[in-house]
């Protein structure tokens, strides 16, 4: 089975689901810009046929303007993720698909024309999001069942399915979805942790009994998260200390700003987040010449940072608690430098009723998550 989803992107230009006003990302500025299709048609087409995300809902529908909101809650995915997610769902004529997000409906027709409108079902957690896409799938005549519910539950409804389909990020999946899944089928999940924004794409096979879905990941993304699974950011003054750093215990590390950060590449925080549970990281602005990374744990109030100056040869360590962050990040990143510096693929996922599992190249030999 050919995995070319050529014909049916000619088929449904992305134009065809995506709203009168939008934002779409400007590469060059990082910023979202706003376009009005009655004002400027030419831009907004030219937007629309380019190879960028597009905003399409901020801050859960609450925003009214033109001008961007504050958190974007809704979009359109840059063609080739969406062409790329769909090449690794392998997903063949006449099968069952679930999609978990339904957007602006788009990834929804694509699938139908493959398989059949009556052989997907989206789920949208957002009313007006569903109703949307509900109306622009009916504009092209894919007639696709958009239901309005909570996607973490999935939709026994229309199970068993061949394949499931995530287009929001998540940081727990949950065990209905693999046994809404035939034994065999596949669950594609852009996954991620606590620690930071970087995810990658889960593929997992469902196993022949039922019993658990396993698989490498693919490649990194980044999609707004599940609603359910949005961290609410810890607050700074509730870890540390009024006048500081406190009674902190103190030390040094001769490990780089870059090294930590990754130095332009995501798999350094994702392999630490795979590491260390329970962890969330934030890099302050340089300022100076000076830039803090702190650390907080989510399980407890134990906490840590990072002071890098520039030219300076060790970097200054606090760290406070039941836990000592800093101490299991370095360790998460010392494993990572001693197996090679390991890509995304080698890297995978098993979720079990138990739970999820972390693994590397083996996944006999895996880590609780």
């Amino acid at each position: 089975m050919p995995s070319d989803w050529s014909p049916a992107f000619a088929s449904l230009p992305r134009s065809a689901f995506l709203p009168d006003l939008m934002w779409p990302h400007d590469m060059e500025t990082g910023r979202s810009v706003a376009v009005v299709k009655s004002e400027d048609p030419a831009a907004w087409y030219a937007y629309a046929d380019s190879n960028v995300p597009i905003v399409t809902q901020w801050d859960d529908g609450d925003h009214d303007g033109v001008s961007p909101g504050t958190v974007f809650t809704s979009s359109s995915s840059m063609p080739s993720l969406v062409f790329s997610m769909l090449a690794d769902l392998d997903v063949r004529p006449a099968q069952r698909v679930l999609e978990i997000g339904a957007g602006t409906g788009w990834n929804a027709a694509l699938l139908a024309h493959r398989v059949g409108a009556e052989n997907v079902v989206t789920v949208e957690l957002d009313a007006s999001v569903a109703l949307s896409a509900r109306a622009a799938l009916e504009r092209v005549g894919l007639p696709v069942r958009v239901v309005h519910g909570d996607g973490f539950l999935g939709y026994p409804e229309g199970a068993p399915y061949d394949r499931i389909i995530a287009t929001c990020g998540l940081r727990s999946i949950p065990f209905a979805w693999v046994e809404q899944t035939r034994p065999g089928g596949v669950i594609l999940v852009p996954w991620g942790t606590y620690y930071g924004f970087t995810e990658a794409t889960a593929r997992l096979v469902v196993a022949k009994d039922g019993a658990r879905a396993s698989g490498p990941f693919t490649r990194p993304v980044n999609f707004m998260r599940m609603r359910a699974q949005r961290l609410s950011w810890p607050e700074h003054a509730a870890y540390v200390p009024a006048e500081g750093t406190g009674d902190a215990e103190k030390t040094s590390t001769t490990i780089t700003e870059a090294d930590l950060l990754g130095g332009g590449s995501d798999i350094v925080g994702f392999v630490i987040g795979l590491r260390v549970r329970d962890c969330v990281h934030t890099a302050d602005r340089k300022r100076e010449g000076t830039r803090p990374v702190w650390f907080y744990g989510l399980s407890d109030r134990s906490w840590a940072v990072v002071i890098f100056r520039d030219g300076r040869p060790e970097a200054r360590v606090y760290q406070s608690g039941p836990r000592r962050l800093w101490d299991e990040v370095r360790a998460a990143y010392d494993w990572y430098l001693e197996r090679g510096k390991p890509e995304f693929g080698r890297f995978g996922l098993t979720v079990t009723p138990e739970g999820q599992r972390g693994w590397l190249d083996d996944p006999a030999d895996s880590w609780h998550l």
